[in-house]
């Protein structure tokens, strides 16, 4: 997706109420993004897929944490331009592929690398970022892949204070925030928040283009 390669970031939500979701849209919206990755994490996900692609439909919204083939069908049903999981299925890449569904599988190791690569998928979740070593990994897998096209969009772990780090890298195609549409915010129907810290984000992200 252009959205994502040109804006760089992606804020990840786990959205419990539907009501929330629209508002949550305009927000990013306002802080100067068009994307979200969604995540089935809660009941309410697929309805607040519904919800913004018919009340606020200039955000491309994405469905996260796509485990199943069926759950592919779900989120594409429901209207996502795009699906994320946290790992490698090949049932889940193949069924994406069917329904003409953009996925982008999760992996962690050269292994999950490679076996992505074979399916076709060259922009691939790297998650959890953090825990897997962070912009040391990226460093390391950058030698005997980047010649293969691969791009990486890396989650978990990743913050304001380091995201124009994993920036730099040209391996890294955009970044996963899950920090932006932030927990308390929502909880508290805090959106003009979650605007402050995407506008926040968007401009460090600015600042590395």
């Amino acid at each position: 997706m252009h959205e994502i390669l040109t804006e760089r970031i992606v804020p990840v939500a786990v959205i419990e109420r539907v009501e929330d979701a629209v508002p949550v849209a305009r927000a990013l919206i306002a802080g100067g993004l068009s994307t979200l990755e969604l995540t089935l994490r809660t009941s309410a996900a697929l309805d607040c897929i519904r919800a913004i692609r018919a009340e606020a439909p200039e955000l491309k919204v994405g469905a996260g944490t796509v485990l199943t083939p069926d759950q592919a069908r779900q989120v594409r049903e429901a209207g996502a331009f795009f699906a994320v999981a946290p790992g490698l299925n090949r049932r889940v890449v193949e069924a994406a592929r069917a329904l003409e569904l953009p996925f982008y599988p999760g992996v962690m190791t050269p292994s999950d690398v490679e076996a992505a690569l074979e399916l076709g998928c060259t922009l691939q979740k790297f998650f959890p970022a953090s825990a897997a070593g962070g912009l040391e990994m990226i460093k390391s897998l950058a030698g005997p892949y980047a010649h293969t096209g691969l791009k990486l969009i890396p989650l978990g772990g990743i913050t304001a204070q380091n995201m124009s780090d994993y920036l730099a890298h040209p391996l890294v195609a955009a970044i996963g925030g899950s920090w932006l549409v932030d927990r308390k915010c929502l909880a508290a129907k805090d959106y003009a928040g979650i605007t402050k810290l995407v506008k926040e984000a968007v401009a460090i992200a600015g600042g590395r283009s």
